[in-house]
C-alpha cells in the first residue's frame, strides 16, 4: 500500500514532490497546504485530485502518514512540531530552525512523541560529497586534521536577496540558511562538531543598491537570470536586506579538527571547492557536478604538482542537486516505512544550525570565538538509537 504524503509548502523547494509521488510504486502526494493563492494554484494544476488547502490541521486531519516541511525557514520548527503532536512522520527541508532553542524543541518532541523526524540536508546525497567521505573512510588521506570550503555564490543576488532571504528576521543570516548545507557536510567529513565559532562577515555589495519592490506575489525564476551581471547593476531588491553577502567562520570540532567556510554571494561563477587535509595527504575537489573529478596527494612534491590520483564524480539520476534530491526523498520514505538511521541526523542538523547561529552572532558582535552549546546527552542517545526509546532498544 502507498504511503500518503502530504506537502506543506509549494513554493520553489516544492519540485521534490516529484520524487514523493509514484502512485502504486509506495508512495503518492494526497494533501498539499500553503496559505499563497499562486501556491494552491501550482498544486492544483500539477497534483489533479489531492486535497489542497490553507488549512494544516485539515492536512493533518486528512489521515496522511507522512508530511514534508518545505515552508520559509522562519516556520520550519512550527509546522514540524505541530506534524509530530499529530502523530505524522516529518520531513523537515534544512536549516531545521533559525533559532537554537526552536530546534532543541523539534528535537524534544519528536522524542517526546514517538514521530519520525527526517532532516533534508541533501548535500549528503551529493556524489561528490559521496566520493570525499569514501576516500576519507578508506584512509586514504590519513586521519582528518582541517577541512577549508569556499562557497562561490555566483547566484546569490537572485537566490537570496530578492526575497523573504534577504531579512535576518526570516533566516538568522545566510551563514546559517545558505551555510547550513556545508557546516553539516564539514561536520560530516571530520566526524565531530563544532564547539568553538569566530566568523567576520558584511554586507559588501547589496546593501548599496537602492532598487527595491515586493516581490511576495513571485517566485525566483521570474526574475532569474545569468544576465543579470554585474552584482552592483541588479534591480528589484527585497524592500529589507540586512543579511551579510560575504562571510568567513573559522571553527574548531570536538576532535580538534579546525575548519573554515568562506561564502560570497557576488561571484560570477557557482560552486564550492572543499579541500579536506590529513596526516598523510590531502583531497580536493575540481568542480562539484558529475564528470568533475576529486585530486588526491599523497606523495610529498616540490612545489604546485598534478595530484597523485584523479577520481571522477559519477553521473546518478536525472533529479535536483546531482541526484541528491531523489535519493533523500527515497531514504525519507524507506524511514517512513520502516525506522532506523539514515544518512542524514536530526542531531547533526540541530548542530549545523547552531555553528550557524553563534558564527553570526561572533560576525555581528566583534568577531571573537563563540562556544556551541551542547546537545542534551539523552537527545543525543535517542536519535543515535534510530529514534527508539532506551527500553525498547533493550
Amino acid at each position: 500500500m502507498d504511503l500518503t504524503i502530504g506537502i506543506v509548502g509549494f513554493g520553489a523547494r516544492a519540485g521534490i514532490w516529484r520524487e514523493a509521488h509514484r502512485p502504486g510504486e509506495g508512495s503518492r502526494i494526497t494533501a498539499v497546504c500553503d496559505l499563497a493563492e499562486r501556491a494552491r494554484a501550482d498544486a492544483r494544476d500539477a497534483l489533479p485530485g489531492v486535497l489542497v488547502t490553507d488549512s494544516l490541521d485539515e492536512l493533518l486531519a486528512s489521515g496522511v502518514d507522512a508530511v514534508m516541511v518545505l515552508t520559509p525557514d522562519d516556520t520550519h520548527a512550527t509546522v514540524a512540531i505541530r506534524a509530530l503532536e499529530a502523530g505524522v512522520a516529518v520531513f523537515c527541508e534544512k536549516p531545521l530552525a533559525i533559532d537554537l532553542a526552536d530546534a532543541d524543541a523539534v528535537l524534544e518532541t519528536a522524542r517526546r512523541t514517538g514521530s519520525r523526524l527526517y532532516v533534508g540536508h541533501n548535500m549528503r546525497h551529493m556524489p561528490v560529497v559521496a566520493l570525499m567521505r569514501r576516500l576519507i573512510l578508506e584512509g586514504r588521506i590519513g586521519e582528518v586534521k582541517a577541512i577549508w570550503c569556499r562557497h562561490f555564490v555566483g547566484n546569490g543576488g537572485d537566490y537570496y536577496f530578492k526575497d523573504w532571504h534577504a531579512d535576518r528576521r526570516r533566516t538568522t543570516g545566510l551563514l546559517l540558511q545558505k551555510g547550513a548545507h556545508d557546516l553539516d557536510v564539514i561536520h560530516w567529513l571530520a566526524g565531530a562538531y563544532s564547539d568553538r565559532v569566530a566568523a567576520m562577515g558584511s554586507l559588501s555589495v547589496y546593501g548599496g543598491i537602492n532598487d527595491r519592490r515586493d516581490r511576495s506575489d513571485e517566485r525566483m525564476f521570474d526574475w532569474f537570470s545569468l544576465d543579470n551581471w554585474p552584482p552592483t547593476a541588479l534591480t528589484g531588491l527585497n524592500p529589507v536586506v540586512d543579511v551579510e553577502d560575504v562571510s568567513m567562520v573559522n571553527l574548531h570540532l570536538t576532535n580538534g579538527v579546525l575548519a573554515s567556510y568562506q561564502q560570497c554571494h557576488f561571484t560570477p561563477d557557482y560552486w564550492r571547492n572543499y579541500t579536506i587535509i590529513g596526516t598523510e595527504g590531502r583531497i580536493e575537489n575540481l568542480g562539484d557536478t558529475a564528470g568533475t573529478t576529486v585530486a588526491l596527494w599523497n606523495r610529498r612534491h616540490q612545489g604546485a604538482a598534478e595530484p597523485d590520483e584523479t577520481f571522477l564524480v559519477p553521473e546518478v539520476a536525472d533529479a535536483g542537486h546531482e541526484g541528491a534530491d531523489a535519493l533523500l526523498v527515497a531514504e525519507f520514505l524507506r524511514f517512513v516505512r520502516d525506522g532506523g538511521l539514515t544518512e542524514t541526523s536530526p542531531v547533526a542538523a540541530r548542530e549545523a544550525v547552531a555553528a550557524g547561529i553563534l558564527a553570526t552572532e561572533s560576525l555581528r558582535g566583534d568577531g571573537s570565538a563563540l562556544a556551541v552549546p551542547p546537545l542534551a546527552d539523552d537527545l543525543v542517545e535517542y536519535f543515535a538509537r534510530g529514534q527508539v526509546e532506551a527500553s525498547v532498544a533493550r
